[in-house]
């Protein structure tokens, strides 16, 4: 099977496993495991804050950051199509009494006057807009890239108004590789940072979330309260070192498949590609006649899998399990079944 379904599908190379395998471990709960503590702090320097906490998922990383941000009741300003509102279970609501303000972005980016029109003036009858929360790279969008010009502006704009600052990084590091910005940059002008170690890092499972020494305190008193303390952390924090050490900058290859496939996949009349900038490749399918419900079980019956965002849009992801020949086999898969 071709496995373009996503970046999380990759399984732990031999050198992540011996890693896993040898992490010298303790008691995550009270502190105590070495390598957990090292990953916290090489993800830190990494991003350049004070601090970070190393969780179980993404998501819960991302929950946390809006829970420690806001009060129930109050609002948050986010992308239209952005995972924090569409694929994490309505946590926004359940965990933090959130009211969203969606923004429609272009590719999942907005502007600081859309920021502007979403802030709430001084009325009762309006929820309070506290927090701002920022996408990158866009999932939904096709894996488009912020602009780091374009991040401080909107991040100026809310701090004007004395919003808190989220960047949902589950992909920074295909931005920093596919801009040449350095992650670091990109996460300055947040007040907490969220990286996924489990999508094109490769490891399989984990997350972390960075921000200042305070906030980050206060995030592991919301970690016990989710659920997410854990024990012997260390075996899941080797692979996340193992990834941070050798998987970054090898996200270019990623990058470079997704283009490969973009480029034989525009060579099939009835498809759509959008444009490419990191390593997800979305395909409007409508001119083919079928609806992705019923083209993607013909597609993985014969041996290439693929998921879909839309009815008529498919999503293709390339990651470090590829090869050129993958791809090529898999344009080939497409094409059989498309003219």
């Amino acid at each position: 099977m071709i496995d373009l379904f996503s970046d999380t599908v990759t399984r732990p190379t031999p050198g992540m496993r011996r890693a896993m395998a040898e992490a010298e471990v303790g008691d995550e709960q009270r502190g105590l495991d070495p390598t957990t503590n090292a990953l916290q702090d090489c993800t830190a320097r990494l991003l350049g804050k004070e601090a970070a906490l190393f969780l179980p998922s993404a998501t819960m990383a991302n929950l946390i950051a809006c829970r420690l941000h806001t009060s129930p009741g109050e609002a948050v300003i986010l992308e239209s199509r952005c995972h924090i509102l569409n694929a994490e279970g309505g946590g926004l609501a359940v965990h933090s009494g959130l009211v969203p303000r969606p923004i429609g972005g272009d590719r999942g980016r907005f502007t600081p006057d859309q920021v502007r029109e979403q802030l709430s003036g001084p009325s009762y009858y309006r929820p309070r807009t506290t927090l701002l929360a920022c996408e990158q790279t866009h999932n939904a969008g096709g894996g488009a890239v912020w602009p780091l010009g374009q991040l401080e502006a909107v991040c100026a704009v809310a701090r004007e108004a004395g919003l808190k600052t989220h960047l949902d990084g589950a992909r920074l590091f295909n931005a920093a590789a596919a801009s040449g910005v350095a992650a670091a940059a990109f996460a300055a002008p947040f007040d907490t940072v969220m990286i996924c170690l489990s999508k094109g890092l490769g490891a399989p499972a984990g997350a972390l979330l960075a921000g200042s020494a305070a906030a980050i305190g206060r995030a592991r008193t919301l970690k016990q309260l989710f659920g997410g303390s854990m024990r012997q952390s260390g075996i899941l924090a080797a692979a996340g070192l193992y990834a941070l050490d050798h998987h970054i900058e090898r996200l270019a290859e990623d990058h470079a498949l997704a283009r490969r496939l973009a480029e034989g996949l525009a060579s099939i009349p009835a498809l759509d590609v959008e444009p490419v900038e990191t390593n997800i490749v979305c395909v409007g399918i409508e001119r083919t006649g079928f609806t992705a419900a019923e083209l993607i079980p013909r597609l993985r019956a014969a041996g290439v899998d693929v998921s879909a965002n839309a009815p008529s849009r498919l999503r293709l992801v390339t990651h470090l399990d590829l090869s050129a020949d993958d791809i090529d086999r898999a344009v080939d898969l497409l094409r059989a079944h498309l003219t």
